[in-house]
């Protein structure tokens, strides 16, 4: 296929602008089955336009990440749910790392009102979101601020999380493999994230299920560095059977959605 239909670039431009697109209210919006949107889907992901994710598709490819406005798009009310249950493992008068993500801001988001906090972050959008809390300590690495996501990279990134010993570490990850790899597209960020791994006494990772669905080229760790894996829902039984190996507590939110794959044509 050497030239996309108009449906098609339709699609294409919804998941480009949107992050993420569904099948089912593809099939709505063009009146046709959700046969016929899944085999458009599969086509554009043969192109490498799209990513396949659970029930329709994502922009970007797996050398590349989604615009940062486009993530906080996708999966909303399940990363609201784990942000909440994340916030509710911290207790007050604790330390805590907060790194660069649309989950981990969502972390941030449930810390409001809390007491007793000192939270230590390259993320401009964590800062903003606690700078106006009276019993927070909000600790901001110095360097320079990436545009795209108000992330800030770099060696003086590391250099700063190294002073410190956090009580807890908040992370998040582009892609987690079946294998247990974490994984992310950038090189200086994977560099900060591990500093802010090797100087927390207790690692929560949070994702959610399309984290499983993804790829990405850079390795943060291993999934067994990790103390509490908070997720909507973990499909993988290998990935599980890692984390139980590991000793990794699972906090999944909403087992009953893990389903068997969608039939893909």
């Amino acid at each position: 296929m050497d030239i996309m239909t108009p449906r098609q670039t339709d699609i294409l431009a919804l998941a480009r602008t949107q992050g993420r697109v569904v099948v089912d209210d593809l099939a709505a919006r063009f009146n046709v089955t959700p046969q016929t949107i899944r085999k458009d889907l599969n086509e554009l992901c043969d192109r490498r336009l799209l990513q396949r994710v659970h029930g329709g598709a994502v922009a970007g490819s797996g050398v590349e990440n989604l615009g940062y406005e486009a993530r906080r798009l996708i999966a909303q009310d399940e990363k609201r749910a784990i942000g909440r249950r994340a916030a509710e493992l911290v207790p007050d008068s604790s330390s805590l790392f907060i790194n660069i993500g649309t989950t981990t801001e969502e972390v941030a988001r449930a810390l409001q009102g809390r007491s007793g906090l000192v939270v230590i972050t390259n993320n401009i959008n964590v800062a903003n979101l606690l700078r106006p809390e009276p019993h927070i300590e909000v600790i901001v690495a110095g360097g320079v601020v990436r545009r795209s996501d108000g992330g800030i990279v770099g060696e003086a990134a590391i250099d700063f999380f190294n002073q410190f010993m956090a009580d807890f570490a908040v992370i998040g990850a582009s892609a987690i493999d079946e294998s247990g790899a974490l994984l992310d597209f950038d090189y200086r960020e994977v560099r900060v994230s591990q500093a802010i791994m090797a100087n927390a006494r207790h690692v929560i990772l949070v994702a959610d299920r399309g984290k499983l669905e993804r790829t990405a080229p850079v390795r943060i760790g291993h999934i067994s560095q990790v103390h509490t894996f908070v997720t909507d829902v973990l499909p993988s039984d290998r990935l599980a059977r890692i984390c139980r190996e590991s000793g990794v507590r699972v906090e999944e939110l909403f087992p009953d959605r893990a389903t068997e794959p969608e039939p893909q044509d």
